[in-house]
């Protein structure tokens, strides 16, 4: 059997967010990317033989913050948004599942006829015998997003960066929004601190702050871009890097 390529980090959690996996419309799914994402992540686990997290975000169905803008109890609106991602973490399934890639949903938010409970010895045995992790159901406490929920579950189960992929066809952190500034320009390396001082939005405060003080990487790159994932586990200059 060969072996496989050397890979720069052999475990990773990948940040999927709801709105990455939504039709056009920005609401509901979009089979055809859940298909290019899955089969990405299948050819790149055959390949390079690295563990796989993937922790899915739920704003293809319901934002918390929406909610509480509207008025409603943010613990309410953030515990419909935890359900929302448990929806996409089955899809997501789904899609890896019909590509040959076997995997497991395991909730934060016990519901045990349609996911495991997310223990973490648990989802790294899972990783260790070859399946791909689906964590939903964030950090299951209101008030914390799924980009926490991505640096927490990245520290225990001892991954080595978070993949934070983006899907509106920016490839990076860049000192502005290129698509409104046309002068911006990306950065290929950037410090946390400088992160959290200007305000960029690579993952909310709380994410870079726990991600900083545990020394995890970060990589924003565009998910979309075919072959991205085994390209930054190649060691290709590819997004941004965050460390």
């Amino acid at each position: 059997m060969a072996a496989h390529p050397k890979a720069r980090w052999n475990r990773i959690v990948l940040k999927l967010s709801g709105e990455a996996l939504a039709e056009k419309s920005g609401f509901g799914l979009d089979t055809d990317v859940l298909h290019q994402v899955a089969t990405e992540l299948y050819e790149t686990k055959q390949e390079l033989g690295v563990d796989i997290a993937v922790v899915v975000g739920g704003g293809n169905f319901w934002r918390g913050l929406k909610g509480a803008g509207q008025g409603m109890d943010q613990a309410q609106a953030d515990y419909m948004g935890m359900l929302a991602t448990v929806m996409n973490g089955l899809a997501f399934q789904d899609a890896l599942e019909r590509v040959g890639q076997q995997s497991r949903v395991m909730s934060a938010v016990e519901m045990p006829k349609v996911a495991e409970p997310y223990i973490r010895r648990r989802a790294e045995r899972h990783m260790e015998k070859g399946r791909i992790v689906i964590l939903a159901g964030g950090t299951g406490n209101p008030f914390f997003t799924t980009d926490t929920a991505a640096a927490l579950r990245a520290a225990e189960i001892s991954a080595q960066v978070i993949l934070k992929g983006t899907h509106s066809g920016v490839d990076g952190v860049y000192t502005a929004d290129p698509k409104i500034d046309k002068t911006a320009t990306k950065y290929s390396n950037i410090s946390y601190l400088e992160v959290i001082n200007k305000g960029l939005k690579v993952m909310d405060s709380t994410a870079i702050t726990f991600c900083r003080d545990n020394n995890l990487p970060i990589v924003v790159f565009n998910l979309l871009q075919r072959g991205n994932v085994k390209s930054i586990l190649l060691g290709e200059e590819i997004g941004t890097l965050v460390e």
